[in-house]
């Protein structure tokens, strides 16, 4: 899956990534690289919303996931099961979010797991960055269930 792909089936399947103008500039099989601009996701202050940085970076790792069962060729669902934000610095223009499985070693068991049993949780971070400088980490698990 190609970055105009993946940006594509956001816009069909999660509209909000629409709205907010989320585009994809980066999709490899240990990182998905999202972008986002300021205008569509401003908040009173003139900086970028949190919710709208909390979101792009659960996108990124999301699709992190969603990339690495596509090109498994698994169907399956992905939901989100617990997440943390940490905000480390006001976000003034447009951002990144770039994901990253939090610990690779587990990807085998976790794949493992998944063929098994049909059903495996994994653990995604991301890293939000403005003007080369990080300015928030998002920790996330996400649940994958095979489809029937």
């Amino acid at each position: 899956m190609n970055e105009l792909e993946l940006e594509q089936y956001l816009y069909e399947h999660i509209p909000l990534s629409l709205v907010m103008q989320v585009s994809v500039i980066g999709v490899r099989e240990d990182g998905v690289t999202l972008r986002a601009p300021l205008a569509p996701n401003i908040n009173h202050t003139s900086t970028i919303f949190g919710g709208s940085a909390s979101a792009v970076a659960i996108l990124s790792a999301w699709s992190l996931v969603h990339v690495y069962m596509k090109n498994a060729g698994i169907a399956c669902s992905i939901v989100i099961q617990r997440n943390s934000m940490a905000y480390e610095k006001p976000i003034y223009g447009s951002f990144t979010a770039r994901s990253s499985i939090t610990e690779p070693a587990l990807l085998a068991l976790f794949m493992r797991t998944l063929l098994r049993r049909g059903r495996a949780r994994i653990s995604v971070s991301s890293l939000l960055e403005y003007e080369g400088k990080i300015v928030g980490k998002f920790e996330g698990d996400f649940v994958v269930t095979k489809a029937n």
